[in-house]
């Protein structure tokens, strides 16, 4: 139901969206200006959109060995040791930048989603360490709310899915991925907000962490899976290890993929619907705008219920598979030593 809804909205946007664009091509060739930058809104900047402002983020930058720290791009434009080139920041003498650890906006988001992970864990941490959830019934929609969604990754996440004897000491990171990630994903529902997991760089660290955390508790069946397939013949070794090693590595990149490319699906549909008012606006007149926006509003509405939805979804998705992945490693097969046996 949810994929066939997604056909509807993705039909919606070729009719109205690239329809416009392309008759817009053709009447004004010689015209470069658009009335909306799906791009440039989904993409990672060096300033924080804010209410009628515009905060700019530090530059830290590392050219020939050398450490530049600036308060903002304009900073190290009026030094004069940079100059922008197609938007980007090249060293006035010439060379390369080595490395670029500006702040940006997507890791301000990314820190913001931690920072409340963290704010609200240890907030109830505290409740409990108190007494009340423990001696006394949890107080408030607050507290519940936690108790309920702590549980449920608890019970329905870990213990389904990795030994018993186990789970437990997965359990904080998983509830902690999958709040911090809620976050990120609703962070974008904001007018100005930015949707850190729609950045491949954001999701493919929260993919590395659980790739490591796997290995780093993997079984030794789980390695000899890898390896040397016990009770398999030499030659099928050949075949089976290298395809094994590589499945270490493609569960990681299918997490970082997955949530990458659902968040930013999601944000560019939003944006171009909502876009299809200005768009109409600057090809037919106000009238037109006017008119489209009778569709475009409530499409855009119903878009944010169903990315609020799929916010929540996409967090669940990848704490799970976080949850498979590592429960697959950890898990140990008895039976294996007896079929060694059984094949000598």
């Amino acid at each position: 139901m949810l994929q066939a809804f997604r056909r509807v909205f993705v039909s919606l946007l070729i009719f109205f969206c690239v329809i416009p664009f392309v008759k817009a091509a053709e009447t004004d060739e010689q015209s470069s200006d658009s009335p909306i930058d799906v791009i440039g809104k989904v993409v990672d900047h060096h300033y924080l959109d804010l209410p009628g402002y515009e905060l700019h983020l530090p530059r830290i930058l590392l050219v020939d060995g050398e450490w530049y720290f600036y308060s903002s791009t304009q900073a190290a434009l009026d030094s004069g040791a940079f100059v922008e080139e197609d938007g980007a920041l090249v060293p006035a003498g010439g060379g390369e930048i080595s490395l670029d650890m500006s702040i940006t906006s997507h890791l301000m988001y990314v820190w913001f989603g931690v920072l409340l992970t963290l704010w609200l864990t240890i907030a109830m941490a505290r409740r409990y360490n108190r007494g009340t959830g423990r001696k006394t019934e949890p107080r408030g929609w607050f507290q519940n709310l936690f108790e309920i969604t702590f549980v449920f990754v608890q019970d329905e996440i870990a213990q389904k899915n990795i030994p018993d004897d186990k789970y437990r000491k997965f359990v904080p990171y998983l509830f902690a991925v999958f709040i911090a990630i809620t976050f990120m994903n609703l962070f974008g529902l904001m007018p100005w907000g930015v949707t850190a997991t729609a950045d491949i760089t954001v999701t493919a660290i929260l993919a590395f962490f659980t790739f490591v955390i796997t290995q780093w508790n993997g079984s030794k069946d789980h390695w000899e899976h890898v390896f040397w397939f016990p009770g398999v013949p030499p030659l099928m070794r050949i075949i089976l290890t290298p395809i094994e090693i590589i499945g270490l590595f493609t569960k990681p990149f299918a997490l970082a993929v997955r949530l990458f490319a659902n968040m930013l699906s999601g944000k560019i549909m939003i944006i171009c619907i909502l876009g299809l008012i200005f768009i109409f606006t600057d090809l037919f007149g106000a009238a037109a705008g006017v008119s489209v926006s009778f569709l475009s509003v409530p499409l855009t509405v119903a878009l944010y219920i169903l990315k609020a939805f799929i916010g929540v979804l996409q967090a669940y998705i990848f704490t799970l598979l976080s949850a498979v992945f590592i429960g697959m490693a950890a898990e140990e097969h008895e039976h294996h030593e007896e079929g060694i046996e059984a094949h000598a």
